[in-house]
């Protein structure tokens, strides 16, 4: 699987360190996500099949330490993970993205964030918060869709004061306002998207994006 930046020179395009999924099969079910007629159930599927993608490559840089194993041929020095690892979602869309974190990886904690934006300001507003112990690991913040960046660049400050060893932040889809917002409080931050959109519109939804990302993880409605 292959991941890489934004080219510089890009319509419309941030160059800051925002790393966007380029394989064939992270593409395909992210059309089958923004299809308007894809019912919850396989919504919920093409969700954790995309996150999967972005587990694998937001985690090429996770520790490890040597082992000694017997094969059953042979015995060999190899390789396992090292340490804990934080998910924290942002409530409530981001618990689509954490099941393949606690499939996948041997040690994880996850921490919640309750955040909702104001229909009116699209600001968002805390309401519920339940973190692990985040000092000295490494934490991924998710959140299926990077807008204004509002709720997320919350979710992270609130992270940040928790003095994490690293943080990453994954999304499903971003847009550049959002991004540029991110970056421009945290300009190291690496920001793994499934795709980067166009533009923003009028009422702070992304374009072309897919909808309410929670309305149609759950069934709760139709986005728009």
């Amino acid at each position: 699987m292959t991941l890489d930046k934004i080219p510089p020179e890009s319509h419309n395009r941030p160059t800051m360190p925002l790393h966007v999924l380029q394989h064939p099969v992270a593409r395909h079910y992210l059309t089958r996500l923004r299809t308007a007629d894809t019912r919850p159930a396989l919504f919920r599927r093409y969700c954790h099949i995309v996150t999967t993608a972005l587990l694998f490559e937001a985690s090429r840089d996770l520790p490890e330490r040597p082992v000694q194993i017997q094969t059953p041929l042979e015995p060999m020095t190899t390789h396992e993970l090292e340490g804990e690892v934080v998910v924290v979602s942002i409530l409530r869309a981001g618990l689509g993205m954490c099941e393949p974190f606690t499939e996948i990886l041997p040690r994880v904690s996850i921490g919640y964030l309750g955040l909702e934006r104001d229909e009116e300001t699209a600001e968002a507003r805390a309401y519920y918060r339940k973190l692990p112990p985040i000092a000295g690991k490494r934490v991924f913040v998710v959140d299926p869709m990077l807008a204004t960046g509002g709720s997320a660049l919350l979710a992270l400050d609130q992270v940040m004061q928790e003095a994490p060893a690293a943080v990453s932040f994954l999304c499903v889809v971003a847009a550049p306002e959002g991004v540029h917002r991110l970056h421009t409080k945290y300009p190291t931050l690496p920001i793994f998207a499934g795709a980067l959109d166009r533009q923003l519109d009028e009422r702070k939804y992304i374009r072309p994006g897919l909808g309410d990302f929670g309305d149609r993880l759950y069934g709760t409605g139709i986005g728009p």
